[in-house]
């Protein structure tokens, strides 16, 4: 499904990730909020940077817990298996969190491919449930072609295939968070994209192991 160029492009893009963080992580050391001054979060006032990540996480998450639902009953590694219980096991409160802050805030919480899967959708394609969903420019989702293909790839090549994917669908997330980090005021929003920053930079790291496994 995806060429060895694109493959190794991720793979540097991955080099350059973690090398980045560190060097952020550095450079903030005593500033809890990571990119934004300690003075400047607060603990009851929120921004337009912290309604944009609520929202678009809220649908990226949804995305990411798709993506897991496709691995039952396919025969996986315990590893893999694992980390995507791991996955679900993260993103599934952190939606919940980020839906209760927009409502807190009044501001709309957006439609995502999982409500279509709750409404009864037809699952013979993925992408039936990503119909009318705009998810703009956020880093790492994937379209709808590549959610099909990987709902109907064959056992021996869904596992690979699925690390891949969730590799870039992490790098993405952890863009996002990096940004709210740097822009946010919510701490309990800064606070969480450091958590997604955190989590997800070590599941891309393991996610890069089992493929070379």
């Amino acid at each position: 499904m995806r060429s060895s160029t694109r493959t190794g492009t991720r793979a540097l893009g991955t080099l350059a990730l973690t090398l980045a963080l560190a060097a952020g992580l550095t450079a903030c050391g005593d500033d809890e909020g990571g990119g934004v001054g300690a003075s400047e979060v607060s603990t009851t006032e929120h921004n337009d940077a912290d309604v944009a990540f609520a929202s678009d996480m809220i649908q990226h998450h949804a995305q990411a817990l798709s993506m897991v639902d496709l691995t039952l009953d396919r025969p996986l590694d315990p590893e893999v298996q694992a980390l995507a219980e791991d996955v679900r096991a993260a993103q599934g409160p952190e939606i919940e969190t980020m839906a209760d802050w927009l409502t807190e805030w009044g501001e709309d919480v957006p439609e995502t491919m999982r409500d279509h899967d709750n409404a009864g959708h037809d699952m013979d394609d993925m992408s039936d449930n990503m119909d009318g969903l705009d998810h703009g420019d956020m880093p790492g989702m994937m379209t709808a072609e590549e959610m099909d293909a990987l709902e109907n790839a064959s056992d021996e090549e869904f596992q690979d295939m699925w690390l891949e994917m969730m590799v870039e669908h992490h790098e993405g997330a952890v863009e996002m968070a990096e940004t709210e980090r740097e822009d946010g005021q919510f701490k309990d929003a800064v606070d969480l994209a450091g958590q997604v920053v955190e989590t997800q930079s070590r599941e891309i790291e393991t996610m890069q192991g089992l493929l070379g496994s």
